[in-house]
């Protein structure tokens, strides 16, 4: 009769288990990152009654007797499926679309999240909520090393760059051969510190006696003017190629010289004023971007991502982190989206995997497996009275 009791209190033991990873899922559902878990149930071992016996001398085989002695929690299993994307337009929030983790160091530990909820300290770092630092590289002149060692990440918030000289420009576009007017065209410019000045470019019509357009003449800054040549079958420009203002050299070779079409434009030019990181850009690759000033754009670092041959083996270490284990295998570090490691999306994270319909069902079959198991035990208990009561 014992027997039954010890059995019932392993099923009650186990369900209750059960119902502490349901409750754990359910406080979880609006946690970033997290992955639900589940409770798997395995038998205990059993009494042997009768042991089993092979047939022979004119007698069949007989099976063993055995009395099961309970059960037992075998594992608390991890969902590791993708968790719904959930777009918060934050610079800092960041997204795994895909295996890995982000890497972070807390207390001289590397550890392993799914929480990419960021943000910078008063260092710049780029930290987690609970000042772990994220992992990386950081670009050197804008340039990424991604087989050097990781480090954490910082944002240099008062990183400038430099001016730079404009020392050419581009002309493109089209000049009308039957044009009658004149066509002012500028551009800004800038000097060895980033001084700006205008670069103006006068395209001039020759005209005849009737007003007839005879070709154009073009001219930089007031500088005496150049005649255009155009070739009379493709409408592309046969002379000059170039044109030289002071220190600037004026690509003119994509001009053409169509009729009745006036696009003609200084379409780019190399120099730019000093600039500050005013923004940052996260890319698939989790390259952070800086965004300054002046328009330029450069690489400030890149995020490191972690797998791990078995992911499921990775210990909670509270804080949505986790942390390597005997089982989980060694931290694969490298790039996102190369390996097995996924892709990167920002201003945006991911939701918990936790399906609220599924944790309620567990928790109605949990609930109703203690019940049944605290039957057993009033029974047995019950049965228990009335061996006692025989004596009476």
């Amino acid at each position: 009769m014992l027997r039954s009791l010890t059995t019932a209190v392993s099923g009650l033991r186990a369900h209750q288990t059960m119902l502490d990873v349901t409750g754990n899922n359910i406080a979880n559902v609006n946690t970033i990152g997290f992955k639900a878990s589940r409770a798997i149930f395995e038998s205990t071992l059993s009494e042997m009654l009768q042991d089993p016996s092979a047939g022979g001398n004119g007698n069949g085989g007989t099976n063993p007797s055995q009395v099961g002695l309970g059960t037992r929690v075998a594992a608390v299993s991890t969902d590791l499926s993708q968790g719904a994307t959930q777009v918060t337009s934050r610079d800092l929030d960041m997204m795994i679309d895909g295996d890995g983790y982000f890497i972070v160091r807390s207390g001289g530990e590397q550890l392993y999240t799914r929480n990419g909820a960021f943000g910078l300290d008063g260092n710049g770092n780029l930290v987690t909520s609970t000042g772990a630092i994220v992992q990386g590289w950081t670009a050197v002149n804008g340039r990424v090393d991604t087989n050097g060692a990781i480090g954490g990440l910082s944002l240099p918030l008062s990183a400038t760059r430099p001016a730079s000289q404009t020392t050419s420009a581009v002309v493109s576009g089209n000049v009308p051969s039957d044009g009658t007017e004149t066509l002012v065209r500028t551009i800004d410019v800038y000097d060895a510190v980033g001084k700006a000045s205008t670069l103006t470019l006068t395209f001039t019509p020759t005209l005849d006696a009737s007003g007839a357009n005879t070709g154009w003449t073009v001219s930089a800054n007031g500088l005496p003017a150049e005649d255009l040549a155009f070739d009379a079958d493709t409408g592309a420009l046969t002379g000059p190629q170039t044109l030289t203002a002071g220190a600037i050299t004026v690509d003119l070779s994509q001009l053409t010289g169509f009729a009745k079409l006036s696009t003609a434009e200084i379409s780019s030019q190399n120099g730019m004023a000093a600039g500050r990181l005013t923004s940052f850009s996260l890319h698939s690759d989790g390259s952070l971007v800086g965004v300054f000033s002046n328009g330029e754009e450069q690489a400030v670092g890149q995020l490191a991502l972690a797998s791990f041959g078995n992911a499921g083996g990775l210990e909670d270490a509270g804080s949505s982190m986790m942390r390597a284990s005997a089982n989980s295998g060694a931290a694969q570090i490298g790039v996102a989206d190369t390996g097995s490691r996924g892709s990167l999306t920002g201003r945006a994270l991911e939701g918990s995997n936790v399906d609220l319909s599924q944790e309620f069902t567990n928790m109605i079959i949990a609930q109703r497996g203690f019940q049944a198991n605290s039957r057993v035990v009033t029974t047995s208990d019950q049965v228990l009275e009335e061996l006692v009561n025989l004596v009476r």
